[in-house]
């Protein structure tokens, strides 16, 4: 029988052990950093119900939408009735629609899970990635601070994650709302065209983007052109941008929602200075927009700054009502989405991620079969004591064990023989050091906690 070559899917991730430890380092650091900030968990299923899925979707969303069907109700021409989650947030509305009497609220929850989507595989774009979303939902109301909350959580996070330098951007969405409203561009597909321009401006020249503007299909005058680009092109200190924003909203072609979009961005910046949050790592950017139809307030980008071909990694913002296609409460949110499957592609491809220990952290040897019982009871009394400890049960050449070890990335090794055991002695290995000593056996849990602690 001829053999199958095995290959894995495109647009997929994975890993050797060592790799995946340092992956799974990351997701426990993100998932102790939610929790510092008092957020708690949520899972939702892998498939949703294709109508409640799309509810608030189709169009493109659903051109990329994996759908489910078993074997056994294949159908041609019959939609399946499921499909696998896109993001995160569409799951969301559902869940705090569906389960809105049970829920303390402000309701925090922090979510990390796998999602699918059906793209054109190409580096660190992938089917099927780990999205870590944490997200503050109101009754009725949510405080500006909470918007504030959010760049904290990030700052917190990816300074621990040892990424290197980065910078959080942010904006009100208000203020582009009002900007284009004043300028008479009023239709949503019209302002979206622009905003397409506009998010443009990290790839092309400010000049490819007027002419763009004001070229077919927008048409817009020089004029109204010039205008946009003089607010969305600007980005910096906090003082310097409000200051900028502060002199704008005094015209007299500004709308009301512009003013209110920059009286809330100055809201969360003196909340963001509350949070002990240092400017070194924060700048209002107004070209940050986040899709205009969908969120409605304070919106974030974070970007690692010596990787700046890299995009944002770590995204989000405001949006007035969760869960309007599923409940007629009004469920006001803000929250913030790290792709992290794909964060770690490009930092790996970087050579900034290394490999570190195994989660392994002692190896006991077999040096003589006659004292597996003796290898067993170590090994029991090290577990006991919360020590993450292998055995090796086959013998084997020592140097072949040790070999083993440092291949699995497992630092410490007990070796005891014959002689040690007459002696009741242990002989302790630091695999890294090559140092090694020989203590007394009722010692050896005492003295590989202390080390591995």
């Amino acid at each position: 029988m001829a053999l199958t070559t095995p290959r894995t899917s495109p647009g997929t991730m994975e890993l050797l052990p060592r790799r995946q430890m340092v992956f799974q380092r990351m997701l426990d650091t993100i998932r102790r950093g939610f929790e510092r900030y008092g957020f708690v968990p949520v899972e939702t299923p892998v498939f949703e119900i294709a109508d409640v899925l799309l509810s608030k979707s189709g169009g493109e969303t659903e051109k990329q939408v994996y759908f489910v069907q078993s074997t056994g109700s294949l159908e041609q021409g019959h939609k399946p009735d499921l499909a696998l989650r896109f993001d995160l947030t569409v799951p969301l509305a559902r869940y705090v629609a569906e389960h809105e009497a049970d829920l303390a609220f402000p309701f925090r929850r922090y979510q990390i899970q796998r999602v699918y989507r059906g793209e054109r595989s190409q580096k660190a774009r992938y089917r099927e990635f780990y999205q870590c979303d944490i997200d503050v939902i109101g009754k009725d109301t949510l405080a500006l601070a909470y918007d504030a909350e959010m760049p904290a959580v990030i700052h917190t996070l990816f300074s621990e994650l040892n990424v290197g330098p980065f910078r959080i951007h942010f904006n009100n969405r208000k203020i582009l709302l009002g900007l284009f409203e004043g300028l008479g561009i009023t239709e949503a597909d019209q302002r979206m065209a622009v905003l397409r321009q506009v998010d443009r401006l990290e790839k092309i020249s400010l000049e490819e983007v007027r002419s763009a503007l004001m070229g077919e299909g927008l048409g817009l005058t020089e004029g109204v052109a010039n205008r946009i680009l003089e607010v969305v092109g600007t980005h910096g200190t906090a003082a310097a941008v409000l200051g900028f924003l502060s002199a704008l909203k005094d015209r007299p072609d500004v709308n009301p929602i512009f003013r209110q979009g920059v009286e809330e961005l100055g809201q969360v910046v003196a909340a963001l200075r509350a949070f002990k949050v240092p400017e070194t790592h924060w700048s209002i950017n107004l070209g940050i927009a986040r899709g205009l139809d969908y969120y409605t307030g304070t919106v974030y980008e974070t970007f690692l700054t010596d990787h700046p071909g890299m995009g944002s990694v770590c995204s989000g913002g405001r949006y007035d009502n969760l869960a309007s296609q599923y409940t007629k409460s009004r469920l006001p949110g803000v929250g913030i989405s790290i792709g992290l499957t794909r964060l770690f592609y490009v930092l790996s491809e970087a050579g900034l991620l290394k490999d570190g220990p195994s989660t392994v952290q002692v190896l006991v040897t077999q040096l003589d079969p006659t004292l597996l019982a003796d290898y067993l009871a170590i090994a029991a009394e090290l577990r006991a004591a919360g020590v993450n400890t292998e055995i090796q049960l086959e013998p084997a050449k020592i140097a072949r064990q040790f070999k083993y070890a440092d291949r699995a990335g497992i630092r410490y090794a007990v070796v005891m023989g014959l002689d040690e055991q007459a002696e009741d002695l242990v002989t302790v290995k630091d695999l890294v050091t090559g140092e090694q000593t020989r203590i007394p056996r009722g010692d050896v849990v005492a003295r590989l906690a202390a080390l591995v602690g």
